[in-house]
């Protein structure tokens, strides 16, 4: 019986290799942007302290020095907001271009996939007519042989 042999195999090998690469890349940026989110959620935290512990500062005994220094924390704490919310934004770009690189390389796998599968079905055709052929020999022998 005849072996089947796919001829761009290494082609289809190499775009699983791609596929796999593709899902450590994404992987990555998805925990890359998980991280940033949650350093976004911490700063976010600490500047609703660092407001109310201004707000309680406004409504107790006034002290100019601790409110003027309170005020520079609040202000300090908005600018790392801001710069942690835009590293946030690139980690979430960066994972979106992931996943985009990670369906076209997935779709490009699915492609080999069928023209394999096309390959054996026609290898299966080929090989069930040749059987055929073979019957009718051995049939018309037979009975040309009587």
């Amino acid at each position: 019986m005849a072996k089947f042999v796919y001829r761009m195999q290494n082609i289809l090998d190499i775009k699983l290799k791609l596929e796999s690469q593709a899902k450590i890349t994404y992987s990555l940026a998805a925990q890359q942007h998980a991280q940033e989110q949650q350093k976004l959620q911490d700063l976010m935290v600490r500047r609703m302290h660092y407001e109310k512990r201004l707000r309680d500062m406004m409504e107790g005994p006034l002290d100019v020095k601790a409110i003027h220094n309170a005020k520079a924390d609040v202000t300090m704490i908005k600018t790392l907001v801001r710069a942690q919310t835009i590293k946030t934004r690139r980690a979430e770009a960066q994972m979106n271009d992931a996943r985009r690189a990670l369906n076209e390389v997935m779709q490009e796998r699915k492609i080999q996939e069928k023209l394999r599968e096309k390959a054996f079905e026609e290898f299966k055709r080929e090989i069930a007519a040749s059987e055929a052929k073979e019957i009718d020999e051995l049939v018309s022998y037979t009975y040309n042989g009587k």
